[in-house]
């Protein structure tokens, strides 16, 4: 294995590891995530190495199980706002007119503030829950994605391989498909990237607000919220969450960013 691949391959483990800690957290916990084992905001030692939370409940277990949902939402957000910034990036690049409506109707979302734009798409969602603070986060994040991503295309457009292949008669959706995306993939993995981290801390922030996950859901950002009175008798039960939504964010980014191709990197920095 060569250093470069070496070096790739110690920047991926983390986001590996963590992600497939967080989705098998579930079988690992050492107690039920519902049932009392501790007296509430208990120090850590015995059965609970991170003692227990305001119930009592091991904040271990809770830790191990309340990561899956997170991590499932924040991928499924990544991949729908990376695709379809990318799709209507390259549409924008290849139709000037189509590209200026697209980057007027992202200016006016991208006024909307985070908080507000989650609270106004879940409670006003039939029920609310998981399915509401994912589209939110995908409304919230396509205004910011789009502009890099038909920053990107711009380019491709205009080369002569793509000029060539309209000239000849191609269709819209051949050139955006054939011609333009596969040209852009360094640029778009940076980008599903830097979504997923904006997602995470979206659906976190959905989280601690209570319009996603309900208690007693085990759930990082719930868990945050929670705990946050009794921090000062178990500081596990709040640092342990929040340490796990950072590295979650960090190391997904690190390692997107490590997959890029190195001239990818290089043209992704210049944006």
């Amino acid at each position: 294995m060569s250093t470069r691949s070496r070096a790739t391959a110690l920047r991926i483990l983390p986001a590996m590891l963590l992600v497939c800690l967080a989705l098998a957290g579930t079988w690992l916990a050492p107690h039920p995530i519902d049932a009392p084992v501790t007296a509430p905001y208990a120090e850590p030692g015995g059965d609970a190495l991170l003692g227990g939370d305001q119930l009592g409940r091991d904040v271990l277990s809770r830790l191990l199980a309340g990561g899956r949902e997170l991590v499932l939402s924040s991928l499924l957000v990544a991949a729908l706002v990376t695709a379809g910034a990318a799709v209507l990036g390259a549409i924008g690049a290849l139709r000037p007119r189509a590209g200026r409506l697209v980057e007027r109707t992202a200016d006016v979302l991208m006024l909307l503030p985070a908080v507000l734009g989650i609270l106004l798409v879940t409670l006003s969602w039939p029920d609310g829950g998981r399915l509401a603070v994912i589209a939110a986060a995908v409304v919230l994040g396509v205004p910011y994605a789009v502009r890099l991503a038909a920053g990107a295309a711009a380019p491709v457009a205009a080369s002569g391989y793509v000029e060539a292949a309209a000239a000849s008669g191609e269709r819209l959706w051949h050139l955006v498909l054939r011609e333009i995306l596969p040209n852009l993939r360094a640029t778009l993995l940076a980008l599903f990237g830097l979504r997923f981290v904006a997602a995470v801390y979206l659906v976190a922030t959905a989280g601690f607000l209570q319009v996603g996950p309900q208690p007693p859901a085990a759930d990082w950002s719930l868990m945050i919220r929670e705990n946050s009175s009794g921090i000062m008798l178990n500081p596990w039960s709040v640092v342990a969450p929040g340490l796990a939504i950072g590295f979650l964010a960090l190391s997904v980014n690190l390692a997107a960013a490590a997959l890029a191709p190195q001239t990818g990197r290089k043209a992704v920095t210049v944006l």
